[in-house]
């Protein structure tokens, strides 16, 4: 049974400065509070280390589609089975809507209770909130 998440927040920054962040995979583990590091393997391959509530999980995703701020798409290749897609939305001159949906298959007693529970939208949450301050401190900076 696969799961499905849709998560949005809306941030005090320009879309050039959220894609500019989310594209930089070397930032992922400052606001994905579940990765520990994503390293680039080549331009569309890149192998990630999570660490989840129980379970240390290691996978390789590739990206399926990259639209400068508009959007970026990946899907697994190894490991589990996960795929999503962030999107960029211009709200205006100085603010914008990232989109995060995510599709996975939960695996194990703690993976199935977070997509029960809804724990794994509250982390996805979270961590949206975390990308908001970086990307505004950016901003503002």
């Amino acid at each position: 049974m696969s799961s499905s998440l849709l998560e949005t927040v809306d941030i005090k920054a320009p879309v050039a400065v959220s894609w500019a962040l989310w594209s930089d995979v070397t930032l992922w583990p400052k606001f994905l509070s579940h990765v520990r590091a994503v390293q680039p393997i080549d331009e569309h391959h890149f192998a990630w280390q999570l660490s989840l509530p129980g379970a240390d999980k290691e996978f390789v995703a590739e990206l399926t589609e990259v639209v400068p701020e508009d959007r970026i798409a990946w899907k697994t290749t190894q490991g589990v089975h996960h795929a999503g897609v962030v999107t960029f939305h211009r709200l205006s001159a100085e603010t914008s809507r990232v989109a995060l949906q995510i599709e996975y298959e939960p695996e194990g007693f703690v993976e199935h209770l977070g997509a029960i529970t809804n724990l794994d939208s509250a982390l996805t949450n979270y961590d949206l909130g975390e990308f908001q301050k970086l990307a505004e401190a950016t901003a503002a900076a």
